[in-house]
């Protein structure tokens, strides 16, 4: 375990608009959720921002606080209408879709280096949670009943004691959050900031489940209960008395994570509904967005024809290429992703394979992991491990593997790509041989001719001297 201990670790809360020292409520139970894909469909790269994000501070926390003391749970949402309606179009079921597309998912996540979360709850098997919930709000008198929906009543939170002021966690106008409240405007709510906890399956293609708060239509969940549900169940209900704190904070965990698109409305419900079923302050201490991604210095958008999947993306170039290239900014930045950039991370990662070569991690740079405890800021720890590809080849590694860099040697690498690009390391060593030996003839034309034919073929050479003098030539394949 790192000596940087509870204060060292500073990260920034949208909750106080501030960079907060993070001291977990229990450090022998440190608890993370970040929301994880809605899966009908590929994952965009602004879809994996967060996954490698949190997945660096997942790697942090479990250095500064021990493995064993750190649970990371990242659902899955596979009860949505989009989710029904690319089934029904597909004439598939709802459970081929959502697997398929988890399968998917997990293969290209997999691919950018980012670990297995602790837990990943699917939606579906937590509608008993969910409904649990629900009725304790009804019960509480923040949720009623109208058309079989029911509907968390916004208004009402201020009259119950102990929870937070709504709008506390986005500082949002009353107004501001209507407009992107993104929520249907129906003749059944009693004010427009309402939103729905439960909705009925009227539809053969819409899943339903038996309802809460006695009504008798089957239905299914809204999508912020969803992760107030999930959350609740696997990092309060779960840990029972095994945490060391008061009661109150036994009922809150410590960090909530995702993009800073979900700050409102998303988060800001969860936060409410969460807070008031249990009576509560906070739903998480620390809140946690990342900033928004564009391509090639425009949002991205399919009009746009800039629309580019995690697959897309990993077709085109090594997934450590991409992760890097993603951790390059800080997280809080927006981030411009362009192929300019990816080269030029292509071009870093060879140079520090070449740095490491195939040297097994150590323990990393103190500097390192300070540049990395403060926020998270990777731009700073990257700049730092430019300083250490230098020294000691043992620390470099195992301080990048922080960021989930460098997990490979530099032989298994060269390996791996020799036999993605089809390359026959016998016919290149035979090329360079004649290489040489047409320079050490003074055949200039010869070895030009070489040398052009290996760049065409996507290689990079490298002249040097032995110890003894004699001209020797290391060579790779690019990028």
């Amino acid at each position: 375990m790192s000596t940087i201990g509870t204060t060292g670790l500073k990260l920034y809360n949208t909750l106080t608009r501030s960079k907060d020292d993070f001291v977990p409520i229990d450090p022998a139970a440190v608890r993370m959720y970040v929301c994880g894909p809605t899966v009908y469909d590929f994952a965009h790269i602004g879809n994996a921002r967060p996954i490698i994000v949190f997945d660096v501070l997942y790697r942090l926390l479990r250095h500064l606080y021990g493995a064993a003391a750190v649970t990371y749970v990242r659902n899955v949402t596979d009860v949505d209408d989009k989710i029904n309606k690319r089934a029904f179009d597909s004439g598939i079921t709802i459970r081929q879709l959502t697997d398929g597309t988890l399968e998917q998912f997990h293969k290209d996540i997999d691919a950018l280096g980012a670990l297995r979360p602790d837990v990943e709850p699917r939606a579906t098997d937590h509608i008993d949670e969910m409904r649990q919930i629900i009725d304790r709000l009804v019960a509480a008198g923040v949720a009623y009943v109208a058309e079989d929906h029911v509907l968390f009543e916004v208004a009402a939170m201020a009259r119950l004691p102990g929870v937070p002021k709504y709008g506390a966690l986005s500082r949002r106008s009353l107004d501001d959050m209507i407009a992107g409240s993104r929520v249907e405007v129906a003749p059944y709510k009693r004010d427009a900031m309402d939103f729905v906890l439960w909705k009925p399956s009227t539809e053969a293609h819409e899943p339903g489940w038996p309802s809460p708060a006695g009504i008798a239509q089957p239905g299914r969940p809204g999508w912020h209960i969803e992760c107030s549900a999930m959350s609740w169940k696997h990092l309060v209900a779960a840990f029972g008395g095994r945490l060391k704190c008061e009661p109150a904070d036994a009922l809150s965990f410590d960090i909530h994570g995702g993009g800073i698109d979900l700050a409102f409305p998303h988060h800001e419900n969860e936060n409410a509904q969460s807070c008031c079923a249990f009576g509560v302050e906070r739903m998480a201490s620390v809140w946690m967005h990342n900033g928004f991604l564009q391509v090639e210095g425009a949002k991205m958008s399919k009009s746009l024809g800039n629309f580019t999947t995690i697959r897309e993306v990993l077709d085109e170039w090594d997934g450590e290429v991409a992760r890097l290239n993603m951790l390059r900014t800080h997280y809080r930045q927006p981030i411009d992703w362009t192929v300019s950039g990816l080269e030029e991370s292509a071009r870093i990662l060879d140079d520090w394979y070449r740095a490491a070569g195939d040297a097994d991690p150590t323990t990393p740079a103190p500097e390192f992991v300070e540049a990395l405890a403060d926020d998270l800021n990777t731009a700073k720890a990257i700049s730092v491990l430019h300083e250490l590809k230098s020294g000691d080849a043992g620390v470099f590694k195992a301080s990048a593997a922080l960021l989930g860099l460098l997990p490979r040697t530099a032989t298994a690498r060269a390996n791996a790509r020799n036999a993605e690009s089809g390359v026959d390391p016998a016919e290149i060593e035979a090329l360079i041989a004649a290489r040489i030996a047409a320079r050490t003839a003074r055949d200039w034309a010869e070895s030009d001719r070489i040398r052009d034919e290996l760049v065409a073929r996507g290689i990079t050479i490298m002249d040097g001297k032995d110890a003894s003098g004699q001209l020797i030539t290391k060579w790779e394949i690019r990028g």
